[in-house]
């Protein structure tokens, strides 16, 4: 199984605010659906409900939603209640890669577990005055790779570039 992690952040580290994206990058949005296709997404579910209800559950991959809530439903979603619990229903998985999308609390858990092999992490330039932050993290323990960025154009206002991240061995 691999297990990767994908997000964008501020210079600030911040990712969001009122549980919504504080930015309009196309080409950001682009990379996240194409790296994310017919692969696992694991979410918390504040970060379910910030997806407009016409993209949910996110199409051509499997949405995992985690969530304490015990009743909690979602249409073709598997719903479990920790990221121990996915990781070992997932533990077997050869073909998908299970990629924790988010949001602050499930990225944090994601750290404290150490279950990640690489993290593609987009850095916005600019701050946002986020409300929600990415957790701060050993870069020595990482190779880093930047694979691709953006100028600001007529359709993204701020610049930023994509770093992926490789676990070192």
């Amino acid at each position: 199984m691999k297990v990767a992690l994908i997000v964008a952040m501020d210079a600030e580290r911040g990712i969001g605010k009122n549980n919504d994206l504080m930015w309009h990058l196309p080409a950001d949005m682009r990379f996240f659906k194409e790296t994310t296709l017919q692969q696992i997404v694991v979410m918390g579910r504040k970060n379910y409900d910030s997806i407009p209800e016409k993209y949910r559950p996110l199409a051509n991959r499997l949405n995992v939603i985690l969530t304490r809530n015990k009743i909690f439903e979602a249409e073709n979603c598997l719903i479990l209640h920790s990221l121990e619990t996915c990781l070992n229903a997932f533990q077997n998985e050869t073909e998908r890669t299970v990629f924790i999308i988010g949001g602050g609390e499930i990225y944090k858990m994601a750290m404290e577990l150490n279950c990640l092999d690489e993290m593609y992490i987009t850095i916005v330039d600019g701050i946002f005055g986020a409300d929600t932050f990415f957790p701060e993290f050993d870069e020595t323990n990482w190779d880093k790779n930047t694979i691709g960025n953006q100028f600001p154009d007529e359709k993204h206002s701020n610049g930023f570039e994509i770093v992926k991240y490789v676990k070192k061995k």
